[in-house]
């Protein structure tokens, strides 16, 4: 089935959350951010990460997509922020001047893509020398742990093992990574895990809610809608608490510089 990013009812899916502290924390330790005063966030989905990059104190942030109707919704969620920019274009070809940004984000990108070479060569050009590049996605490791009372998303592989030879064919291996960054001409590469805290919920039944909406989760529009329903239930029995839910997802970050 999949998600449609061009579809209009997911305008806002990506929309109804902010990055959490613990992934600023952890970009800052990466990047020096004074030094930062232009970025672009590559695949920006509803703005999340591009409205968490202004409020670090970056001047300009310009947000990149190829859905339409994601970017609608991207421009309506950073409204008030008017250092914040979106057009449209891709990870191959962002439309963007050459030499002209200090930091390039692709978050949870790059396991949508093909053309990992020409991706990383893109986002090469577009940054200015001693730019730093970063890049968050999930390998296979990621992908596979198990769920608990903050990894939600383990659930989902237990209940539907048919599931997880889909995922991790999408997974670039972190070996392919460092090897393909190398290839194109980043150095002083470095990669971090990272459990990010996704969401906080102050009741379960509002975490319940989100995944009855499939609301910024597109592995859950492979599941129909019974599947939904018995994901839905065994998260609700398995989870301890009726109270605060702090969901955690596992990632992997690289960073390189130009």
């Amino acid at each position: 089935m999949g998600i449609d990013f061009h579809s209009k009812k997911n305008r806002f899916t990506y929309t109804t959350r902010t990055a959490d502290s613990s992934w600023k924390k952890t970009i800052k330790q990466l990047v020096p951010f004074e030094n930062v005063s232009k970025a672009v966030d590559i695949g920006c989905g509803g703005g999340i990460y591009s409205k968490a990059l202004a409020g670090m104190g970056v001047a300009s942030v310009t947000g990149i997509d190829f859905s339409e109707e994601i970017l609608e919704g991207a421009t309506i969620n950073c409204k008030d922020n008017k250092n914040i920019s979106f057009r449209y274009g891709s990870a191959y070809d962002t439309g963007l001047h050459s030499n002209n940004f200090d930091v390039v984000l692709e978050r949870a990108l790059i396991h949508h893509l093909d053309e990992l070479k020409n991706c990383f060569k893109e986002a090469y050009r577009i940054l200015n020398d001693e730019g730093y590049y970063i890049v968050q996605d999930r390998t296979p490791d990621d992908c596979l742990l198990k769920g608990n009372d903050n990894h939600i998303r383990g659930y989902l592989f237990e209940l539907f093992p048919r599931l997880i030879d889909k995922e991790v064919s999408r997974r670039y291996t972190s070996q392919f990574v460092l090897e393909t960054l190398k290839k194109v001409g980043f150095r002083k590469i470095e990669e971090v895990k990272v459990w990010e805290t996704r969401k906080v919920y102050p009741t379960k039944n509002q975490l319940l809610k989100d995944l009855s909406e499939r609301t910024g989760r597109s592995i859950l529009h492979e599941l129909d809608d019974n599947e939904l329903r018995i994901f839905i239930n065994h998260v609700d029995k398995s989870l301890s608490s009726n109270n605060s839910i702090i969901e955690k997802d596992r990632w992997t970050i690289w960073k390189a510089v130009k």
